[in-house]
């Protein structure tokens, strides 16, 4: 039994199964994401003070000295937090369909993936054109390596390396070196390589 006294929005941010096509709400952000999607991916390397204006306009909240090298894809954009000196290179996308918060710090290689968004395992569910999403959170001092996909739910520590190509399904614990698929501690950050 579905809860009516939720919007589909309200549900979607508390990981409940919501319905994003036609719900005029979602729709209308989604779209107001796009136009400012469209503007950002089309500014030049001159541009620096359009395209963190842009990103204001689009993030829930961002830190001083961002860079994000377009192509850049989100869904809303406005539930995406990044701390300070934020940097994601070409091909990134962040999938917010819940919180995706990041703190200080961040390195993205390029066509780094942040998930919150999944469909549910159950195929009559999935027809129904029902979503989930679970927030994400990403410490400070972190680097993910490229092409590597972070799943909804997950949280990784401060100071922690992603290698290149990891798939990550669960949490990863701060001051680590973690790789893989599924994405696995290797060792710790202090250890010799």
């Amino acid at each position: 039994m579905s809860d009516t006294s939720k919007t589909e929005k309200q549900k979607m941010l508390a990981g409940e199964l919501y319905l994003p096509i036609n719900d005029a709400e979602l729709v209308a952000e989604s779209q107001r994401a796009l136009r400012l999607l469209r503007l950002y991916n089309q500014t030049t390397e001159t541009e620096q003070d359009k395209r963190i204006q842009t990103l204001r306009a689009l993030f829930g909240a961002i830190g001083e000295k961002p860079q994000i090298v377009p192509p850049f894809h989100c869904d809303y954009g406005s539930h995406i937090t990044i701390g300070d000196r934020f940097y994601m290179n070409y091909g990134g996308v962040i999938l917010d369909c819940n919180k995706v918060h990041i703190g200080n710090d961040v390195l993205c290689a390029p066509y780094v993936q942040i998930y919150a968004a999944y469909h549910p395992t159950n195929p009559t569910v999935r027809l129904t054109g029902r979503e989930l999403a679970a927030p994400i959170r990403i410490g400070n001092n972190v680097w993910i390596g490229g092409g590597a996909i972070i799943c909804p739910g997950v949280t990784i520590g401060d100071n922690t390396t992603i290698g290149a190509g990891s798939v990550v399904t669960k949490d990863i614990p701060a001051n680590v070196v973690a790789v893989g698929n599924p994405c696995r501690v290797l060792r710790s950050v202090d250890a010799p390589p």
